[in-house]
């Protein structure tokens, strides 16, 4: 049977990763695919070191990206360049020519994935993204696929190695965020400009993807509440610990009578979840179905083979309905275009979580009952509060306030009314805590 033909865009970490695994595994992936895998050209900007990475096999090497995505041989594009213009571009061109595609750009997708796909289903070929979300982790196939019998319920996802290697190094050696960044920059996790991953971005851009998946809908990026992690201190960290949580930068989406939420940022989890002891640069995503209950997905979210592992995995499904009818193929996003719902996202302040606040005060009689008196006027129901003990030669004292379930802006407006009393001192720490259990 004639081979399947793959034109590369980029031979980067992930490129070179997949150019490795294809070769190595080349017999193996023929079989199960039906047919042989072939990388027939190879666009990078650098001709050199593309060639010192290929070696003479015969592979064509350019650096005119378009020479890929118009070769009249090739039958899938993989695009690896990342970034948002020029990859759109070429990945349309590519459909365009009628080439399927297979792409590691999440940021490409949460913003024009809605263009793309539309693209490729007039143009009757496939768009596989497995390795745009967590990496190595199997989680598009098992949201398309696996949990097909489900009505999903909620996901929550650490789906930033970055972000989670800073919090794990933060907790475990009482480091400073400044500090640690500067060590995940020097060990290759972090960019030099990090702002995607501490920030949230990355992770935004993964979740909308997913949720879209998991509830029909379209990807709606734009949407996404984003929080960071810059802010948090080593005292949160260690007094979460205390209450026998732990802090980790959660992509979370959920299905409510009122809509779906969609929101990044740090979260208290309970420490005995299995999610909450994932550390370092790893990934993990809890899905929670309705038939199956929670499942989770665990395993590396970044690096050269992890990634490529999940771009071959597409190459190889693509390959076996390569010849298939269009309408007989899994759809992008999991149900037909025409079916995709319009249910509304919530804005976040009208999202039902608990939490954790932690104020300084004057150690004075009468603080806490303004305190609670505040909260209980606004319906916000106390789990837990614990007041700290004065440093020396300090009048104020660190207080922690542990939330039962309450409506966003109540806690808005609750924070601005007890920052206004004369014994609270500075901001409120507001941290959003999610307990993740099966119920």
């Amino acid at each position: 049977m004639k081979p399947i033909n793959i034109g590369l865009l980029g031979i980067g970490t992930v490129g070179s990763g997949t150019f490795a695994v294809l070769k190595r595994n080349q017999e193996e992936i023929a079989r199960r695919a039906g047919r042989e895998i072939i990388i027939k050209i190879i666009a990078d900007r650098d001709i050199d070191k593309a060639r010192g990475i290929v070696g003479d096999d015969g592979t064509l090497i350019t650096d005119d990206a378009n020479e890929v995505v118009t070769h009249p041989d090739v039958d899938i594009v993989v695009e690896l360049i990342g970034g948002y213009s020029a990859a759109k571009e070429l990945t349309l061109k590519a459909i365009g020519n009628g080439k399927h595609v297979v792409t590691a750009n999440k940021a490409m997708l949460a913003s024009h994935g809605t263009e793309i796909f539309a693209a490729a289903e007039r143009q009757g070929v496939m768009v596989a993204f497995e390795a745009a979300v967590a990496g190595g982790i199997p989680i598009i196939k098992a949201l398309r696929e696996g949990l097909t019998a489900n009505r999903i319920e909620w996901i929550a996802g650490i789906i930033n190695g970055t972000g989670n290697f800073i919090l794990s190094e933060m907790r475990s050696k009482g480091l400073s965020f400044d500090t640690v960044l500067e060590q995940a920059q020097e060990l290759g996790y972090a960019e030099a400009d990090p702002t995607f991953d501490i920030e949230g971005i990355d992770a935004a851009h993964k979740i909308s993807i997913m949720a879209s998946i998991a509830f029909g809908i379209s990807i709606q990026f734009d949407k996404v509440y984003t929080e960071g992690i810059t802010k948090l201190t080593g005292e949160d960290i260690s007094y979460a610990e205390e209450l026998g949580y732990r802090i980790k930068l959660l992509g979370i989406t959920k299905k409510t009578s009122k809509g779906i939420e969609l929101r990044v940022h740090p979260t208290l989890i309970p420490s005995r979840r299995l999610i909450a002891n994932v550390e370092g640069v790893m990934n993990a995503v809890v899905v929670k179905g309705d038939a199956v209950g929670p499942t989770l997905y665990y395993g590396p979210g970044a690096g050269a083979e992890p990634t490529a592992s999940a771009v071959v995995a597409d190459l190889v499904d693509v390959t076996r309905m390569h010849t298939a009818d269009s309408k007989q193929r899994v759809p992008h996003l999991g149900v037909q275009p025409n079916l995709l719902l319009d249910i509304p996202i919530l804005p976040m302040e009208e999202v039902v979580t608990s939490y954790y606040l932690r104020l300084q005060a004057l150690d004075r009689p009468g603080v806490l009952a303004d305190i609670t008196c505040i909260l209980a006027e606004l319906e916000i129901s106390i789990d837990a509060m614990v007041q700290k003990e004065p440093k020396k030669n300090e009048e104020q004292v660190d207080i922690i306030v542990l939330t039962h379930l309450s409506v966003e802006k109540n806690i808005n407006a609750a924070i601005a009314k007890i920052e206004e009393l004369p014994s609270v001192m500075g901001e409120i720490t507001r941290i959003r805590l999610e307990e993740l259990s099966s119920k």
